[in-house]
């Protein structure tokens, strides 16, 4: 995947979650605004309300992202079989939307009423997506290899060993000079005289990926150990979530609530 189709993707799935946020908002502000004993009055409750038409049917959506978004990263991630299959950032990046996105329709489905158990699996669900969020930045700042593997501090001093060998062998540019001035914005342009534009860009950003590279060595270890007590908020909290959604379907469809049919 080219960086314009990255960044194309990512867009998407922001707008696809902006949209939804702002259709579901506008469809149904005032019901939502009211106090839950006079919603009944409400012209569209029969639609938005948790068993109706939409807003059953926001349940039943939200669920199934959550569940498609959770396991096909936990397949893609656990089982080695399918470690050719795609980047695992992009997998992850994917995860992340797809949980998003049902979240937020799960959130729509409660119209805003929390209560006994099911409270307990939406505030899990919270804390899972808030946990999420914190998990992907620990997890960028910790070097991968595009199949997703995590870097040991021997591999990322070699390919930072490899950066400097490329500039000082291909482009007669000392790293140890730049580092000595902080990277400096004048510093490098003294190494930029009488170049062509486009081996300048190189220049720039080897030296760009050098900097990017030395302070994630700085950080290396307090990032991976920070991302192994990630796991212990984030995955207790998940399996919570999903016993307690099996749980509400389980009784949903026992007392007869069915979406459409």
């Amino acid at each position: 995947m080219t960086r314009f189709i990255h960044r194309l993707s990512l867009t998407f799935y922001s707008l696809i979650v902006f949209i939804s946020i702002i259709v579901l908002t506008y469809i149904g502000f005032s019901y939502y605004n009211k106090p839950i004993e006079v919603r009944f009055f409400d012209p569209n409750y029969n639609l938005l309300k948790p068993s109706g038409v939409l807003g059953h049917g926001l349940g039943v959506v939200g669920s199934f992202l959550i569940v498609i978004g959770l396991f096909s990263y936990m397949i893609r991630k656990r089982f080695k079989i399918f470690a050719r299959v795609g980047v695992l950032k992009y997998w992850l990046e994917f995860h992340i939307f797809l949980c998003t996105l049902g979240s937020i329709f799960v959130l729509y489905h409660t119209t805003f009423k929390f209560g006994g158990i099911v409270s307990v699996g939406f505030w899990s669900l919270a804390i899972v997506w808030t946990s999420g969020v914190i998990g992907r930045f620990i997890y960028i700042q910790i070097p991968h290899t595009i199949e997703g593997r995590e870097l040991s501090l021997r591999e990322v001093l070699d390919y930072k060993a490899q950066i400097g060998l490329e500039l000082k062998n291909r482009y007669q540019v000392d790293i140890t000079d730049l580092e000595s001035v902080n990277y400096s914005t004048t510093k490098l342009s003294q190494f930029s005289e009488n170049r062509e534009v486009e081996e300048i860009k190189k220049i720039k950003k080897l030296v760009h990926a050098q900097k990017k590279i030395s302070k994630r060595i700085e950080r290396l270890d307090k990032m991976q150990n920070l991302f192994k007590y990630w796991h212990v908020a984030h995955l207790p909290f998940a399996l919570i979530m999903l016993i307690i959604m099996v749980i509400h379907i389980a009784v949903v469809l026992t007392f007869g609530y069915k979406w459409i049919l």
